[in-house]
């Protein structure tokens, strides 16, 4: 999901000795703990069913409790074989990828896993087509054939970037007997082959995770049974960490705690260069006061980055004006070079060009979190502040925020984007390409010709021009407005080790890396 991220370990106690390059480890106690190591996280897991589910939280618990054809080793770009034997492409073309499956896998139930339960997988996830699933993910992909052990998928056009996005959870391997083929599963079980068993779930509260012994494939190290703790607000998990009911926590922590964190007794804290970002999309649909692009260029052309960075957020992310962060492949500064310095003059003088009356009225949803909605005020405020706007802010649950904006209930939405893999692409056709994952209604020829022509190169060096091109697009239609990138933080106690695994650049939530020391 992230490019190879550079960590920065504060260690306030522990013996380290070196793990090999990049890493480290701390030296094992006598003892030997049994009880679950808890792990805090705000991010909700909105369904167990990898057909209906494209965010952060549910992708979290897909890597542990799925297996897909591929996966990503720590801190590495490209992918590796994990429930597959071998993958590749055949020919030059890059339209057709086959896999071998491994001959030794089971699901969790006990079930020997077949080829035929990768093409169901794929298949079930396309035909159900739900409005925040993964399926916006392959839009090239146009069908899947299964022989033997023999995995074959058919593209309609040339997609290097397809063997990463299989190794996402979108690639999630489902057990055929107990996934419906035209609908979710709406359960609480999981029937999975991952290197762990969900062995009990309660929604919005907590998922107990066990070692798997079934499984087989990437994963060599036998994980310790994790308990996760889901908390509604990032100011609940900040006081739950302060009230030792948990050891881990990762995603996400207030501002105001971030900006005070430091070496504490008894306290590790890993801070990643992180590729999250957060964009303020726009619904484009006929109807909305932000069909008309004129409008949308206007808020662009106001918007005050820092002040949002440093207020609402305490200087702990970073203004960003491009849709492809720093550290990718294409990354530019396409919405500074056309909108340098907030200016009210600018933005009346679009409305006034494009006949537009003012104050434009609109609703701003977002998700009802401390931090987020003071970001929302803070947008509200330079807006509305103009004269040139009016902004009517909505506050709801982060599952009704989803589904809220998947339907157009509102008229622009601030919305954190993890990338899916570590390459540029993962910001360009989910976020901006026609069907994206916003649901925005945004579509725009150039642009798919543009994804298009990047996809085609195996060498990503020389998809470059085409990236800032595409960014230089977005500058100009703006369907949304980059406001800022961000590090990313892990907390654990002294008595835990490798929970720096949890953020290592390549969006796998590794919960088998963590041990009592």
């Amino acid at each position: 999901m992230r490019s190879t991220v550079r960590l920065r370990i504060l260690i306030t106690c522990g013996v380290l000795v070196a793990a090999g390059v990049g890493g480290w480890q701390l030296l094992p106690s006598d003892g030997v703990r049994t009880d679950p190591i808890t792990v805090g996280t705000t991010d909700e897991v909105t369904s167990l069913d990898p057909a209906g589910a494209y965010d952060s939280g549910s992708w979290a618990m897909y890597s542990n409790v799925f297996q897909s054809l591929l996966t990503f080793k720590p801190g590495l770009s490209q992918p590796v074989p994990d429930a597959a034997e071998s993958c590749k492409f055949v020919g030059t073309k890059l339209t057709t990828y086959q896999c071998t499956l491994r001959d030794d896998l089971t699901f969790s139930n006990g079930r020997k896993i077949t080829a035929g339960d990768v093409k169901y997988s794929f298949e079930r996830m396309l035909r159900i087509k739900t409005d925040v699933g993964p399926q916006p993910l392959f839009p090239t992909l146009k069908s899947v054939s299964a022989e033997g052990r023999t995995v074959t998928f058919h593209l309609s056009g040339r997609d290097a970037t397809f063997p990463l996005k299989v190794a996402t959870g979108a690639g999630s391997i489902v057990d055929k007997d107990h996934y419906p083929a035209d609908r979710l599963r709406t359960d609480s079980a999981v029937d999975g082959s991952g290197p762990y068993v969900l062995k009990e779930y309660k929604e919005g509260e907590s998922a107990r995770l066990e070692p798997n012994p079934r499984y087989r494939g990437a994963v060599t190290k036998t994980g310790h049974t994790v308990l996760v703790k889901y908390y509604g607000q990032s100011e609940d998990l900040a006081n739950a960490w302060k009230a030792k009911e948990v050891q881990v926590t990762h995603r996400q922590l207030p501002p105001d705690f971030i900006s005070t964190l430091g070496a504490k007794d008894g306290t590790r804290i890993t801070e990643a260069e992180s590729a999250e970002i957060r964009n303020l999309n726009f619904n484009v649909r006929p109807g909305s006061p932000m069909a008309d692009k004129a409008a949308r260029q206007a808020v662009a052309a106001v918007l005050d980055r820092p002040a949002i960075t440093e207020g609402a957020y305490k200087g702990t992310v970073e203004p960003l004006y491009s849709l492809i962060p720093q550290g990718f492949v294409g990354h530019s500064t396409a919405f500074f070079d056309v909108y340098p310095e907030p200016s009210r003059k600018k933005a009346e003088a679009i409305l006034k060009n494009a006949g537009i009356k003012t104050p434009v009225a609109f609703t701003l949803g977002v998700r009802k979190d401390a931090a987020y909605v003071a970001e929302a005020a803070e947008i509200k405020r330079q807006l509305d502040g103009t004269g040139l706007f009016k902004v009517k802010v909505l506050e709801v649950d982060w599952k009704s925020f989803q589904k809220g904006y998947a339907k157009g209930s509102y008229d622009a939405y601030p919305v954190g984007w993890l990338p899916d893999f570590p390459d540029s692409d993962s910001f360009t056709a989910p976020l901006v390409g026609s069907g994206n994952t916003l649901h925005n209604g945004f579509s725009s020829k150039r642009i798919d010709e543009l994804i298009a022509s990047t996809q085609q190169y195996s060498d990503r060096g020389r998809a470059t021009n085409d990236f800032k091109e595409i960014q230089n697009e977005v500058a100009a239609d703006v369907p949304l407005v980059p406001l800022w990138q961000k590090k990313d933080y892990v907390l654990s106690t002294d008595a835990v080790t490798g929970s720096q695994y949890l953020s290592d650049g390549t969006g796998i939530w590794r919960l088998w890396e963590l041990s009592w020391i």
